[in-house]
């Protein structure tokens, strides 16, 4: 994402946990085209990280106009054996994260009325997986903030702020790794550019909601309408678990501002 951000010879702020994976971001985003790129050590899951990074951006680089939400975690244990240690630091990572960050780079866009938050979440922020209880809480609560802080701007007259929540299906990147998925037309392993893509086309084109694939904007809708049993034997029918097919990774994902 954030070499397609580049292509548009933007000025990047790249946070992360992980120091060489970050520069070499870095350097792949200059040789494709960003103005200027900035990156910064930092864990999201930690409020007073989040501000004191924050605050150095603020100085060293001015104000963010565009925040990407991106980080993410995943346990892969069933709830009851999931350590709490490990379902705190999801619920850390994939959604107090976004409240800090908000926290700390909104006050400039609503200064403005000028600004786009971007939501990284996922189909199972908006249909409950077998086996991804935290993960699934996790991304539910951020797509919930991010809607509900959306309409807060709009309700204040903050309507130049936009508002971007992307919801896609398990996705290529190593988090989910051995997904298989059992309709791969309908529902298929997502390629991290793609995905990249069609998320800078929904920010440049002020798109509210991005679910992929497209069959998830129908998969939700049903759910939304079916009884509780009937939701349950279609989730069985398309495979909508991870207990038999993924081996998923403890691991964080950047975040891009």
């Amino acid at each position: 994402m954030a070499q397609e951000f580049a292509a548009l010879g933007t000025v990047l702020v790249l946070w992360d946990i992980n120091q060489e994976g970050m520069k070499e971001t870095a350097q792949l985003a200059k040789q494709s085209g960003a103005s200027r790129v900035h990156y910064y050590l930092c864990d999201c899951s930690d409020k007073n990280e989040v501000y004191r990074v924050a605050d150095q951006v603020k100085r060293e680089v001015g104000d963010v106009s565009i925040l990407v939400n991106n980080a993410g975690i995943v346990t892969g244990k069933k709830f009851m054996d999931a350590p709490d240690s490990l379902i705190e630091k999801t619920m850390e990572v994939n959604t107090m994260a976004h409240f800090w960050t908000y926290k700390a780079f909104l006050p400039a866009m609503i200064a403005n009325n000028h600004g786009h938050l971007v939501s990284i979440a996922s189909s199972a922020g908006l249909i409950g997986v077998n086996g991804l209880a935290d993960y699934c809480a996790s991304k539910f609560g951020a797509v919930g903030f991010a809607e509900s802080v959306g309409l807060e701007l709009l309700a204040t007259g903050k309507d130049g702020i936009k508002t971007t929540i992307v919801c896609p299906y398990f996705i290529n990147t190593g988090m989910f790794d051995g997904c298989q998925t059992k309709w791969p037309t309908l529902l298929p392993i997502l390629n991290p550019d793609y995905v990249a893509k069609k998320i800078i086309h929904g920010v440049l084109t002020d798109q509210v909601y991005l679910l992929l694939p497209k069959s998830i904007y129908l998969i939700a809708a049903l759910k939304n309408v079916l009884q509780w049993k009937v939701t349950s034997l279609l989730g069985s029918y398309l495979g909508l678990s991870v207990e038999a097919d993924c081996h998923t990774n403890l691991s964080l994902h950047r975040k891009l501002h």
